[in-house]
């Protein structure tokens, strides 16, 4: 039998969000670990590893990560959702010091809005045994 997970009923991406993820741990980073990166990263608008497909209206981006691998600092700037097509552990550190390690299952989805103004920043990182993919949706009007 397969189950659904709800939706999240939040549109803001914060510690509070109820994501249909399972929280392994939280805890906070040295920012100064990663200075550089995040001084550059309202400036690095990829918020996947690889751009499949772009018109006026969208932007779909695939997130690829082989155990181990990070991807670095990018801001949010637009509304977007992401939908897991292959699982596993994933620890994302975001610009105020926060960590969290989640645990990502097939179908997992997450909506959230941001712009320019209020962009999120955050790296990704697969901490499990096993590659981990998304697939992000920005919308782009």
């Amino acid at each position: 039998m397969t189950s659904i997970r709800p939706a999240p009923t939040s549109t803001r991406h914060t510690r509070e969000t109820a994501l249909a993820t399972t929280i392994l741990s939280e805890g906070s980073f040295d920012r100064g670990d990663y200075a550089d990166e995040l001084d550059a990263a309202p400036g690095n608008l990829d918020v996947g590893t690889r751009l499949w497909f772009e018109n006026g209206r969208i932007r779909v981006w695939e997130v690829r990560l082989q155990p181990g691998e990070r991807g670095p600092f990018h801001a949010h700037t637009r509304r977007y959702f992401w939908t897991v097509v292959d699982g596993g552990i994933g620890r994302q550190r975001t610009a105020d010091g926060t960590v969290i390690t989640r645990e990502y299952h097939v179908g997992d989805t997450n909506y959230s809005e941001h712009s320019p103004a209020e962009p999120m920043i955050h790296d990704f990182e697969n901490a499990g045994e096993t590659p981990i993919r998304f697939v992000t949706v920005e919308l782009l009007d």
